[in-house]
């Protein structure tokens, strides 16, 4: 196969990895479009040489979601608003945009989303396509807040999709896994810029899982995380307040968001990987070290966070109601065992939305993840973990690290058959197939 250049944007292609490093791929050629037409073209220049294609946004899947060995489409030209609908309390996104330049341009628009999850430095396609979610009681994922989408077929049509145009592709397509279409630009559901005041303090183990339903219940946006090795938590409220606004100073951010949470945190876990033995230790210093805060701010600078400590991660949802006994059962694990766990679990929640194959499609669920630093065995920790969370009919993040297959996933999700159905309509051939795709989905 040539690997010349073959129309905008190509060239011969180079090996691709993913944010977290654990995933590699080495596509025949890259595609930078700069426009849906030149994305268009390069879709169908792709069939005529027989090779499958992808897109891919900023790698933060840690799964091969986005890996091909055929034509690799990157997004970066595709950014940017399209329009704003004051009236609809809607804006509609070119698909390679950030989050974090979404947030920014929303902001000076006056508007804001619902809700969002802990970091910003994804597409906004990328993030949607594997259901990234923050933590909520009444709002839910990112992709549940879009109203329409636009993506490139198999065939190199441009296919429109809502609630009333193409509506079964528009159930499905929010949570896509790349496995429709290229979405080219999706259309969020958006309201007057608000504040949220952020409570976060420490709280033990033992009252977090006690006082669980009733800390969901009081709070917009509850989450925590708990420390292996320790009976420690820090929590995080976050609900809609009247300000006046009183960010996080810069004193405080640069001790707690960079020092502690990144600077430090990097430190102790390179020490952990190099010292096992003194991991127990230092969670027990690293539970402690974040002291309690209260802040008002707008929206994305509440809910995200910056993340430079690279790891590989497992999350699971469970239905909410199981959520504190399958935390338990982890929490005993890891205390029976010798594994050496250096970074928190993190726990969520979402409410059931009615999108094909999103993680809490049809029911109300709640997220843990597991997490270990990069270039740390990883693996007996999470094959641990996760028979745990298939216990509770867990259902994994579509772009973290799992072992389950399309065997799995037909009993996991009632609807996998209609998510199956429109992929055998919309893309025969597997035009934008791979290894992960047929895993997960079949063939």
């Amino acid at each position: 196969m040539s690997t010349a250049q073959t129309g905008s944007g190509a060239k011969s292609g180079a090996t691709w990895r993913n944010w977290a490093g654990n995933v590699t791929a080495r596509p025949v050629r890259e595609v930078t479009p700069a426009s849906v037409e030149e994305l268009t073209a390069a879709v169908r220049k792709a069939a005529e040489d027989g090779l499958k294609v992808k897109a891919v946004g900023t790698g933060h899947s840690f799964t091969a979601a986005a890996a091909t060995d055929g034509v690799l489409i990157r997004p970066q030209l595709l950014t940017g608003i399209r329009s704003v609908d004051r009236v609809e309390g809607t804006v509609t996104v070119e698909a390679g945009t950030p989050l974090k330049r979404l947030n920014l341009a929303l902001a000076r628009e006056g508007l804001s989303l619902t809700n969002m999850g802990d970091i910003m430095e994804q597409t906004v396609s990328g993030a949607t396509s594997t259901g990234t979610h923050g933590t909520g009681r009444d709002s839910a994922s990112i992709a549940a807040q879009i109203k329409g989408l636009e993506l490139v077929t198999a065939t190199g049509e441009l296919l429109r999709c809502s609630e009333k145009e193409n509506p079964e592709v528009f159930a499905a397509a929010r949570v896509g896994l790349g496995a429709l279409g290229i979405i080219t630009a999706l259309t969020f559901a958006v309201e007057p810029l608000f504040l949220l005041t952020a409570r976060e303090e420490p709280m033990s183990f033992d009252r977090v899982t006690a006082d669980f339903d009733d800390l969901y219940a009081e709070n917009e946006h509850f989450e925590f995380y708990w420390f292996p090795h320790t009976g420690n938590c820090n929590t995080k409220r976050n609900n809609r307040s009247a300000g006046p606004e009183a960010p996080v100073s810069r004193l405080s951010g640069f001790v707690d968001d960079e020092l502690l949470s990144n600077g430090l945190f990097q430190v102790v876990n390179t020490l952990g990987r190099a010292v096992p033995a003194t991991i127990p230790a230092i969670a027990k210093i690293s539970s402690k070290a974040l002291s309690a805060r209260t802040y008002t701010d707008i929206p994305y600078k509440v809910f995200t966070s910056p993340r430079r400590v690279r790891f590989v991660e497992m999350e699971y949802a469970v239905p909410r109601a199981a959520l504190v006994e399958t935390l338990r059962e982890l929490k005993s694990m890891v205390d029976r065992s010798d594994l050496r766990v250096s970074f928190p679990v993190e726990v969520r929640t979402a409410p059931a939305d009615d999108i094909t194959l999103s993680t809490a499609s049809g029911r109300d669920s709640a997220y843990i993840a597991v997490h270990m630093y990069r270039g740390t065995p990883y693996q007996r920790y999470f094959t641990a973990a996760e028979r745990i969370f298939t216990a509770h009919e867990g259902r994994p993040h579509w772009g973290k690290m799992h072992t389950r297959d399309a065997a799995y996933f037909a009993s996991a999700y009632p609807r996998f058959g209609e998510f199956t159905g429109v992929r055998d309509r919309l893309d025969p051939d597997r035009r934008f197939g791979n290894a992960y795709l047929r895993r997960v989905l079949g063939d």
